[in-house]
């Protein structure tokens, strides 16, 4: 799978390393992954989880510079997930504000019908968040915010995360074996 990995300066770090570390190793891959930062991306991840670590074979672009594959309807990539994604970023993509990169390349994604995930992990929501919400959704964004799940008894913090990047990775159309699925054999509930 060809695909874009945009990290934002929101909260929650963790979901992006693993989605990033799963991609890596997926016994299904080798996936081409372009990962895009915001100005704020290795900060924030450096705040919470030490440092952002991007697997050698990935390709890394900042979010400045509009001189880079993806924000270009001619180049053929199969999805884009912004995790974690800012309010900021959403309202800028329900705006049509591409301003920078990894906004362009969710317009790009909208207005060529690809698959684009954004996983907004900031809570509360104002009114105006709500309905940029809305809005992306109606243009043919999946919104998945990083709210986990706990019915399989998740033990660690990872668990947790692992709850999240398996919807993540459940809409991207790739096989896991993150955590049970609901009533699924052997699972808590069963």
């Amino acid at each position: 799978m060809k695909l874009v990995v945009a990290i934002t300066g929101a909260s929650g770090s963790l979901y992006a390393q693993r989605l990033l570390d799963l991609l890596h190793a997926d016994p299904h891959g080798p996936h081409d992954v372009h990962v895009a930062l915001s100005s704020h991306a290795r900060e924030v991840a450096a705040a919470e989880i030490g440092k952002l670590v991007i697997p050698e074979p990935f390709q890394v672009y900042g979010d400045t510079s509009m001189h880079v594959p993806f924000v270009s309807g001619s180049a053929k990539f199969d999805a884009m997930v912004v995790l974690p994604c800012s309010m900021g970023t959403i309202g800028r993509i329900a705006h049509g504000y591409s301003d920078s990169a990894i906004a362009r390349a969710a317009d790009v994604f909208l207005k060529e019908k690809r698959r684009l995930i954004l996983v907004p992990r900031e809570t509360p929501w104002n009114l105006i968040q709500a309905r940029n919400v809305v809005t992306v959704l109606e243009a043919g964004a999946d919104v998945l915010p990083a709210i986990p799940s706990f019915y399989h008894r998740p033990q660690t913090v990872l668990d947790v995360v692992d709850t999240v990047v398996a919807r993540v990775l459940d809409h991207l159309g790739l096989e896991h074996a993150l955590s049970k699925r609901w009533m699924e054999p052997g699972s808590p509930q069963d």
